[in-house]
């Protein structure tokens, strides 16, 4: 048996000693049977070669950058800077070659003595090394490629024969080899081997190494530093210096050995190196992923962004793909600035760990830039504190400022944020501003007429609205805006219909955060203008910012451009800027609702040095609190909400409190009362510090334009007349005509209930308006003449202290 063995040993040697000599006299070329989705291919001659392993495509990580060039995070699957050889020391050069093919630059693409070694040894079943740099340069292009292969089957099949412990593989190898070095100089193919290897830790290529473990570049390595490098592509796990300190060091004083014994390097050069010792506390983590990233919400929005491009891939797979192999430099247009402003204004004022939920976010109006998107979670994590307990840490995977396709959350209530789309409805439909509405302190709309899409309707469940105590009476827009009355906004939208309504708010870019239709959702619930529907901070300053651009809407947008590895441009989401709204219309609303911040609910949030407009808003028992502001500059967004997370048990917490939420809460971690105060605390203590200082970046700053009286005061329209109509006629025809008939009651010579006349004088009123019913309440009563005098007493008659002695004027003498 033995004998058979050997005798099988000495008859492979032999052919495979004379296969190699055909192959290193070029005198035959070997089939070239390399994967592919058929499993085979052929290479007739040395003259073909796949333009993959001619310039492969080898994988870099993609940098995802601020607007001041800072990179704000990295993506990769394998992380890796192609450099030059001319940026890579010498040092670093001879060592891999001493250590891997010192013969590298003598012999062509075969080295004889260690191929044939290794072939034979191959076909005993053991693969072992002593392959060139060429050819370990080609089975790291076929590993690399089989990487970039979608299909999962094609790729492990690809995979398998690249790494195949077969003589089949040495010889596509070889094959592959002799083509390389036929094609480039031995230079070339240093290059792309230093930086292809994988250096272990999560770094390759000799660049991204170098960065790793000493925090340098490949062209700054020292001898000791170069030696360690070349010595982790044979086994980059096992002599990982950061893992396993003492194999890491053994194996790069075998580097500088062979370095020595080679004749590269002197024998005090030798000992030097040997004596450095490796310093740990240089390692610099190249960590993958938002995760990592100092604005965690803001990169996984813009990878999310990413995900969505088609210019990048026809798939998302495909596209994850590109990112991270790539190589790809993506620059944003997030402001650092405004960025750690808002951040540091939030963490200041609430703790991640709180039951409640911050936000700031901003857009720059006629662009859509987000200039910031910050909240008071700003840590993305599994909420574990680091020895893995149960505690909450106040980490979330949620970026509350987006809608859920963008990573965000259920959303939120936005209160009376909402009024501003029912004011542009109203004055888009012609309604004007000035008319004025009758309001009650509290008012129950159950059994009212509201119109839809389809048309009227009536309000089957109650639905009673409360205003302040000093919101009973007539009130026209101006002041129903500024003091936010919320029954002037209720019989605003009765007026206008709610479809409209819904309408507007959805051209100027509101969206439900879960991603429901918002006109189908909510065109039938007149408490939409009060902000009952879910949605996203980012969401609604984007609305509010068509507002500030005088009409034009403008998709948010966070990328400014992409460049490939080869410098080429990628093109990136459009924000899609278009007008949704007139100017004059913009103009009035902007006009209309400065009124908040000039005495108004939002006046602890003005910024005094600009002209501001924007909205509160507070969610029914204060379960959120916001304040929108803006200018034609800057369009922002301040929340503070209740989280209903049950994780953590939020929902019994506000239980207990008789889900009082956020009125009187105090936070233990903040140490702070709130008190639901929407202008003074996400206004005055949020919003007004993150909107100064991202306006103090603004060089030229615009005013807003005063809008056409016209659309103020609305569209004149005839009135139906009620002459020789009864009262109750005369209402319902105003009403037909969609009008609002008020009573007031008159004398006059006329019988008690007699509709006497009506404000429309002249047969026109502004569209929709109050028309006033002058009704007869009789005639005016004779007024009661006043009491006759009492003469004076006559001179002489005594009583101090009048002429004669006479007592005070008018009282009567004696009588008691």
């Amino acid at each position: 048996m033995r004998m058979g063995k050997r005798l099988y040993s000495l008859i492979m040697f032999l052919f495979v000693a004379f296969l190699g000599g055909l192959l290193s006299a070029g005198l035959i070329v070997p089939i070239a049977g390399i994967a592919s989705t058929a499993g085979t291919s052929a290479a007739s001659s040395l003259d073909q070669l796949p333009a993959n392993l001619e310039t492969p495509a080898q994988p870099e990580r993609s940098r995802l950058m601020t607007a001041d060039n800072k990179v704000l995070a990295t993506f990769y699957d394998e992380n890796r800077i192609y450099v030059p050889l001319d940026k890579i020391s010498p040092l670093m050069r001879q060592a891999q070659v001493a250590i891997e093919d010192h013969r590298f630059y003598e012999h062509g693409a075969l080295d004889l003595q260690g191929t044939l070694r290794a072939l034979v040894s191959t076909s005993q079943g053991n693969t072992q090394g002593a392959s060139t740099l060429t050819q370990q340069y080609v089975r790291l292009v076929l590993v690399e490629n089989a990487e970039d292969i979608s299909d999962e089957a094609q790729k492990k099949a690809a995979k398998d024969a690249a790494t195949e412990n077969t003589l089949g593989r040495k010889i596509r190898e070889l094959r592959y080899a002799i083509a390389i070095e036929q094609k480039f100089s031995k230079d070339e193919i240093l290059e792309r081997y230093l930086n292809m290897s994988y250096y272990g830790d999560g770094a390759y290529g000799v660049e991204a190494a170098a960065k790793h473990y000493f925090n340098t570049s490949a062209a700054k390595l020292t001898l000791a530093q170069s030696a360690m490098l070349a010595g982790l592509v044979r086994n980059p796990v096992s002599t990982n210096p950061v893992k396993f300190p003492k194999p890491g060091i053994s194996r790069r004083n075998d580097v500088l050995t062979r370095m020595y014994t080679l004749g590269e390097i002197t024998a005090t050069q030798l000992a030097e190196a040997k004596a450095e010792p490796f310093d740990a506390t240089k390692v610099k983590k190249s960590l993958s992923g938002c995760a990592n990233s100092k604005y965690p919400f803001v990169c996984d929005y813009a990878y999310r962004t990413l995900l969505k491009m088609p210019s990048l891939g026809a798939t998302p797979e495909e596209r994850d793909s590109y990112i991270k192999r790539g190589g790809l430099t993506i620059q944003t247009l997030i402001d650092p600035a405004a960025q750690d402003k808002a951040q540091s204004v939030i963490s200041n004022y609430i703790d991640a760990r709180d039951p409640v939920i911050s936000v700031i976010t901003m857009l720059q109006p006629g662009t859509g830039l987000i200039k910031a998107m910050a909240q008071s979670r700003p840590v993305m994590g599994i909420n574990k504190n680091d020895k893995g307990k149960n505690q909450w840490k106040g980490e979330t995977y949620y970026n509350y400022a987006a809608t859920a396709e963008m990573g965000g959350a259920e959303g939120f209530q936005a209160g009376s944020t909402f009024k501003i789309f029912t004011a542009a409805a109203a004055l888009d439909e012609g309604l004007g501003s000035y008319d004025k509405i009758k309001l009650d302190y509290e008012h129950n709309y159950q059994g009212e007429t509201f119109r839809n899409c389809d048309g009227p309707f009536t309000q089957i469940d109650k639905w009673a609205v409360t205003g302040g105590r000093g919101q009973v009476g007539r009130f026209d827009m101006w002041a129903g805006a500024k003091h936010s009355m919320n029954n002037y906004f209720a019989r605003l939208i009765q007026r206008v219909g709610i479809c409209p309504v819904v309408k507007m708010a959805a051209k100027l870019g509101l969206k439900s955060a879960d991603g429901a239709d918002l006109v189908k959702t909510y065109s039938s619930i007149p408490s939409f203008t009060l902000g009952v529907a879910g949605i996203s901070p980012l969401s609604l300053t984007e609305a509010y910012a068509t507002f500030a651009a005088r009409g034009i809407h403008c998709d948010p947008i966070i990328l400014k451009s992409i460049t490939n590895r080869d410098g080429a441009d990628v093109p990136v989401p459009s924000a899609n800027c278009k007008r949704v709204i007139s100017e004059d219309l913009a103009d009035a609303v902007n006009a209309i609702f400065q009124g908040p911040y000039n005495g108004g609910t939002a006046t602890p949030a003005r910024v005094w040095s600009v002209k501001m407009a924007g909205k509160t808003g507070t969610v029914p028992r204060n379960k959120a609190i916001w304040t929108m502001g803006y200018t034609p500059d800057l369009a922002a967004a301040a929340m503070i909400s209740y989280d209903s997370q049950p994780k953590w048990g939020f929902p019994k917490f506000w239980e207990s409190r008789s889900n009082r939420f956020l009125r009187g809460v105090y936070l233990k971690y903040s140490k702070r009362t709130l008190y639901g105060a929407s202008g003074q605390e996400a206004g005055g203590r949020l919003l007004k510090p993150a909107f100064a200082a991202a306006l103090a970046d603004i060089p030229d700053k615009h005013q807003f334009v005063a809008p056409p009286r016209d659309i103020l005061i609305g569209e004149k329209v005839s009135v139906p007349s009620c002459s020789g109509l009864g009262l109750s006629a005369c209402k319902s025809r105003l009403i037909n005509a969609g009008f609002t008939p008020v009573e007031e009651k008159q004398f006059s010579e006329y019988p008690v209930g007699t509709l006497i006349g009506t404000s429309a004088s002249g047969g026109q009123a502004t569209k929709a308006s109050t028309i006033t019913l002058y009704v007869s309440k009789g005639p005016e009563p004779t007024p009661t003449p006043p009491p006759t005098p009492t003469p004076p007493a006559s001179p002489g008659t005594g009583g101090a202290g009048l002429p004669g002695g006479g007592t005070s004027p008018g009282r009567p003498r004696g009588g008691g």
